[in-house]
C-alpha cells in the first residue's frame, strides 16, 4: 500500500482506505476470530492506520476483538467508535440513546473493552430524535477536553444536524453510505461538508458486497433482510452487477476494486471504509489503490452502472425512518 493519506476535518491523518470491522463479529454470519485478528494485523502491516467499529457490533464483542488484536500494536492504529444504538439480550436492535450521561457511560465501557486510554474518533451512530445534537456533541466535547477522545465524528445525519454539530465543536468526518449505487449524499450533504472542511468516511462502498456479486450467507446474515438483496430486487440488480463485472474484466481488475477506485476518484476527502473479514478480501480491496480513473472513465462507469436503476432501498423501511441523512 502506498503511504498516501487524507487529512480529516480536525487534522487527523488517516490512510486512503480504512478497515471496517463490523463483519468480524457476526453481522454477515459467522466469522473466524483468528482470521479476523490476522486481517487486522495484515492491514496495519500494509499501511492502513484507522480501524472502524461500533460498541453495538456483536454487542461489544467487536471491541473486545480489536482490543486483542491491538494488544501489542496500539501505537500503530487509530480507532473510530460509534455508539448510541441499543441492543437487547437476544441481539435485537432497541432504539437509540445519545443522552449526555449515556455518551460518557458508553465510552467508559468502550475504553475497557478495547483496553485503551482514549479513542481517536467518537461518534453517535444515529441521531437521537429525543436529544438535541448540541447536547450529544457537547458531552463528547467534554471527553475531548478530558483526553479520552481525540476527535468527534458524525454518522448518517443531514445538513441541518451537521451545521448544528459543527457550531458546538469541530467535526472530523461524516460516516455515511456511499457507492456507485448509493449516491444520495452528492446532492446536499457533500457540498456542505466541502464548505465546512469536514471529510467523509464512506461505508458500504460495495453496497455490502452486492456490487461484487455477494449473496447473504444465511438467516444470521443481516443482508438477508435488506431490500436490495431480497426477492425480485436481487435479480433486478443483477444487471448492474454484470455491467460492473464486465468493465472490471476489461481492465483486468476485480469488480470490488473498480467500485472502490470509483469512490477514491470522486474526492480526496472521501475515505472508503472496507469491510474485509479475511486477508484475501483485504488484499483484493487494497488493489484499488493502484487503479487511477480519469474523469471520462468515472463518467463511463456511472453511465454503465446508473444509481437510478438500483432496485430497493439501502435499508428496510423502518431503518430508513431513523436516518436523518435521508430527510
Amino acid at each position: 500500500m502506498t503511504n498516501q493519506t487524507t487529512r480529516l476535518g480536525t487534522g487527523i491523518e488517516v490512510s486512503r482506505i480504512v478497515l471496517g470491522c463490523m463483519g468480524m463479529s457476526g453481522m454477515y454470519g459467522d466469522a473466524d476470530e483468528a482470521e479476523s485478528i490476522a486481517t487486522i494485523h495484515a492491514a496495519l502491516e500494509r499501511g492502513i492506520t484507522l480501524l472502524d467499529t461500533g460498541d453495538f457490533y456483536g454487542t461489544g464483542r467487536n471491541e473486545l476483538l480489536i482490543g486483542r488484536a491491538l494488544r501489542d500494536r496500539r501505537h500503530r492504529a487509530l480507532v473510530s467508535v460509534k455508539f448510541g444504538v441499543l441492543r437487547t439480550p437476544d441481539g435485537s436492535f432497541n432504539g437509540v440513546d445519545c443522552r449526555p450521561a449515556t455518551v460518557k457511560n458508553a465510552l467508559a465501557h468502550t475504553l475497557t473493552r478495547l483496553g485503551v486510554d482514549h479513542v481517536d474518533i467518537y461518534r453517535p451512530s444515529r441521531l437521537d430524535p429525543s436529544v438535541p445534537i448540541e447536547d450529544t456533541i457537547g458531552a463528547i466535547a467534554d471527553l475531548v477536553k478530558a483526553g479520552y477522545v481525540r476527535a468527534i465524528g458524525l454518522s448518517e445525519v443531514g445538513p441541518d444536524t451537521i451545521r448544528r454539530a459543527q457550531a458546538v465543536h469541530p467535526i472530523s468526518d461524516l460516516q455515511i453510505e456511499y457507492s456507485l449505487i448509493s449516491r444520495g449524499p452528492e446532492a446536499r450533504i457533500f457540498p456542505l461538508l466541502a464548505e465546512l472542511g469536514i471529510a467523509v468516511t464512506a461505508y458500504g462502498v460495495l453496497s455490502r458486497g452486492l456490487l461484487a456479486g455477494s449473496r447473504p450467507s444465511g438467516p444470521g446474515d443481516f443482508r438477508s433482510h435488506l431490500p436490495r438483496f431480497t426477492g425480485d430486487n436481487r435479480e433486478r440488480n443483477q444487471r448492474l452487477i454484470a455491467a460492473l463485472a464486465q468493465l472490471a474484466a476489461a481492465r483486468g481488475v476485480r469488480p470490488a476494486q473498480l467500485a472502490i477506485a470509483w469512490v477514491l476518484a470522486k474526492r480526496h476527502a472521501i475515505v472508503p471504509v472496507i469491510g474485509a473479514r479475511t486477508r484475501v478480501q483485504l488484499d483484493d480491496a487494497l488493489g484499488a489503490l493502484a487503479i487511477e480513473l480519469s474523469p471520462a472513465e468515472v463518467a463511463a462507469l456511472e453511465q454503465a452502472v446508473p444509481a437510478a436503476e438500483v432496485a430497493g432501498e439501502r435499508y428496510t423501511p423502518v431503518q430508513m425512518q431513523h436516518l436523518d441523512s435521508e430527510r
